[in-house]
């Protein structure tokens, strides 16, 4: 688990990513989701670099989620988030991905994370930037590609809040 000021971040399990399954309505969020839960399924060694992770309230109040792609060969991730319109614009999805992210750079195998998102998402694309993501001039099936990559000299990726990881 990863907790921030106002934000726990858990990778779910089986049978709440199959729960959240059943209940998603939008079927191009249930694909997302059902490949999830096979690349775990697949991959359990691997599960949190491809588990649904639950991105809560400190009062458990489940605001979004976010993933991880799988981990490449080469030491890349693609990190996907989204948090539900009614805790938008409060810098909850800022604060997860810069926690992710600082969780992910924790692994030594990991040299770069990436993103997508639609060109007209802007705000996807702010919380990208503010979290030291930079276009990488790729478009992908959604989008714009962004890059955050490991500074090897100072073993970061930026400078990023303090997080617990528990």
């Amino acid at each position: 688990m990863i907790e921030t000021d106002r934000l726990k971040i858990y990778p779910a399990s089986e049978n709440q990513m199959r729960s959240h399954i059943s209940a998603e309505t939008d079927e191009e969020m249930k694909k997302a989701y059902t490949e999830m839960l096979e690349g775990c399924l697949t991959h359990p060694d691997q599960w949190n670099w491809y588990a649904m992770w639950m991105i809560e309230l400190k009062d458990g109040t489940h605001i979004g989620d976010l993933c991880f792609k799988g981990l490449e060969p080469d030491g890349s991730a693609e990190i996907g988030y989204g948090i539900l319109e009614t805790y938008q614009e409060n810098g909850y999805a800022t604060e997860a991905v810069k926690a992710a992210v600082e969780w992910a750079f924790q692994d030594p195998k990991v040299t770069a994370i990436e993103a997508e998102t639609e060109p007209d998402n802007k705000a996807s694309q702010r919380v990208l930037e503010k979290c030291g993501f930079v276009p990488n001039g790729k478009t992908g099936k959604e989008g714009p590609r962004f890059s955050l990559k490991m500074n090897i000299s100072h073993g970061t990726a930026n400078n990023f809040m303090n997080i617990s990881v528990l």
